[in-house]
């Protein structure tokens, strides 16, 4: 008796938890994927390419030597993990863009970056602006991804291919899955 009670309990929690992640907003989703990879891909460019750090194993071989390897510290697994604690501090600067053509929406980084030009203002008229809770709202899907995706994020920025953001948030996670538009920079 216990024992189908256990199992009916696992049915209805698996149950449960499958369709909330099923009424999860695509579009919030998606430009918080798109807004992680934007960022991280901007943190991992303002890095000293010149930088490396030792990985692998620090115990010595049976016969005296260590097997440890430098690589860039850019990519690396440690900054990496380190730049995801962060991410998602960076979602208040985005807010809801609508295409003035397409009427198209996703969510967009509207402040310019403090080591970019001060010129690289967008327009704002497109902008929607709803205060502190779209911005959590936004913060709350960057931090869920983050932890669900956080060894894929990793595992695609390690390998410093081109396509992160498509792979991620297309392929990995599917929320941008229906995302008819090209993949614009946030």
């Amino acid at each position: 008796m216990a024992s189908w009670m256990f199992h009916m309990s696992v049915m209805v929690l698996s149950t449960f938890i499958s369709s909330s992640q099923s009424k999860r907003d695509k579009l919030l989703y998606c430009s918080a994927c798109k807004a992680i990879v934007d960022e991280l891909n901007h943190s991992i460019s303002q890095v000293d390419p010149k930088m490396t750090i030792n990985v692998g194993s620090f115990r010595l071989n049976p016969d005296g030597t260590m097997t440890d390897k430098k690589v860039p510290f850019a990519r690396s697994e440690t900054h990496l993990s380190e730049l995801l604690d962060g991410v998602c501090n960076s979602m208040n600067d985005y807010a809801l863009y609508v295409d003035p053509e397409t009427h198209h929406k996703q969510y967009r980084r509207f402040a310019p970056r403090s080591s970019g030009s001060s010129g690289n203002f967008p327009d704002f008229k497109n902008f929607q602006f709803d205060g502190p809770e779209a911005s959590n709202n936004l913060k709350f899907a960057c931090e869920t991804l983050v932890e669900e995706l956080e060894d894929d994020i990793i595992s695609l920025l390690g390998q410093d291919e081109g396509n992160v953001k498509e792979e991620l948030c297309n392929r990995v996670s599917d929320y941008c899955e229906d995302d008819r538009q090209p993949n614009d920079e946030l």
